[in-house]
């Protein structure tokens, strides 16, 4: 049993890695081609790519991050989880462990700035398996159009086709101001540093919840 699951895992941590670098190179290409359609057209819209290092990129659309970071762990679905009640899983269980590319939206001023109290956003995760088939649960359209995980396999278009539907999302997610009670009150630390490090806590949905927010797939 130690010897299947722990080959299974250096497997599936193998791929995920590879799929990860692949990623990689589809963010340089995906910046590439938007500066490319942006022109010179307004210098003030930052378009990046950062290499974060193995397991974590970041690219810079305007004022928001996009942070993917692929966990170093292979995880297993839980019990609960309808994909067991599929063929594809029951006809071989170690199917249904992956692993993890997690998708986080940031203000590009959080970091900019180093706002440690500001909140990013969990906006999607890539599942991969040993056989490169993936998932991806995920807000509105990044939840449904990708999980057909019995035939769906990961490959760069299918890589970009993710990113792009991230980015989409990301731009149409707004801002909104915070409740005033929430922000009514700052401390004396808090407003001694805000000239350097704005450190009032910001955050695109602090304080409020939408339904919208919460479209994933389980």
């Amino acid at each position: 049993m130690l010897k299947d699951k722990a080959s299974l895992k250096q497997d599936i941590f193998q791929n995920t890695t590879e799929n990860f670098n692949q990623l990689k190179a589809v963010l340089i290409g995906i910046i590439a081609d938007v500066r490319d359609l942006f022109g010179d057209s307004d210098d003030r819209v930052r378009l990046e790519y950062n290499d974060k290092g193995d397991y974590e990129a970041q690219i810079t659309i305007g004022g928001d991050v996009l942070c993917f970071y692929m966990h170093t762990n292979v995880f297993k679905f839980e019990s609960n989880n309808s994909l067991w009640r599929t063929t594809y899983c029951e006809e071989d269980e170690t199917r249904g462990y992956v692993g993890v590319i997690n998708i986080y939206n940031f203000l590009s001023d959080s970091i900019k700035y180093n706002r440690m109290n500001d909140s990013g956003y969990l906006i999607a995760r890539i599942f991969v398996n040993k056989e490169g088939h993936f998932l991806v649960q995920g807000k509105r359209q990044l939840g449904f159009l990708y999980n057909d995980f019995a035939n769906a396999t990961l490959n760069k278009e299918g890589l970009k086709e993710i990113v792009q539907s991230a980015i989409m999302y990301t731009l149409d997610f707004d801002l909104f101001t915070p409740p005033y009670q929430d922000v009514q009150e700052v401390s004396v630390q808090d407003i001694g540093i805000l000239s350097q490090h704005l450190n009032i806590r910001t955050g695109k949905r602090l304080g409020y919840k939408f339904q919208s927010d919460s479209d994933s797939i389980e």
